[in-house]
């Protein structure tokens, strides 16, 4: 178990450090969840699946498609989508996918082995019931900002588009009366 946990953790690092080093937000983006399902292993391999599990929900699901709907929201030209599709050779999803599948091995060696994560010291089985009572319960303004912090993201990304394509539509309309 603690190699596995080296390894998911160097995959995390490395994907992170990919994450940041990336110009393009697809690619930083794949990385991105690679770096998520590291974490979540890394999580599993302390003896805290129910936190795996919301690492893979929250994170590696819902802020990727929240990003992906938010790239959408931008209004991409042909010539973005042209570019996209030259992302498609496997020279650019070769190395989020190697990483992953060295998380996967990982996952398939320690569901094999069927031990139990060592862990010290008296330890509390947390449920989804406790983490909602807590999260709802003294920790609810974090909750509530969270939220409003992640609604004020959605409408500035909404706005940087909107602005965007009233720019290019201007220059268009100046564009053909010139003409």
């Amino acid at each position: 178990m603690e190699l596995t946990f080296y390894i998911a953790a160097a995959v995390a690092v490395l994907s992170t450090i990919m994450v940041i080093t990336r110009y393009n937000i697809i690619h930083a983006l794949l990385y991105l969840v690679v770096s998520f399902l590291s974490v979540a292993v890394v999580f599993f391999t302390l003896g805290a699946p129910f936190m795996a599990a919301l690492e893979v929900i929250i994170y590696a699901g819902a802020i990727v498609v929240l990003i992906i709907f938010v790239i959408m929201m931008l209004n991409l030209t042909q010539e973005d989508v042209q570019r996209e599709k030259e992302w498609l050779n496997p020279s650019i999803w070769v190395g989020p996918a190697i990483l992953s599948a060295v998380l996967l091995a990982e996952l398939v060696y320690i569901v094999a082995a069927g031990t139990p994560p060592q862990t010290e010291g008296a330890v509390v089985a947390v449920d989804a019931k406790l983490v909602g009572l807590s999260l709802f319960g003294p920790y609810i303004l974090g909750v509530q900002l969270c939220g409003i912090m992640l609604t004020a993201g959605i409408v500035g990304a909404y706005h940087l588009g909107r602005q965007k394509k009233k720019v290019i539509h201007r220059f268009l309309q100046e564009r053909s009366a010139a003409a």
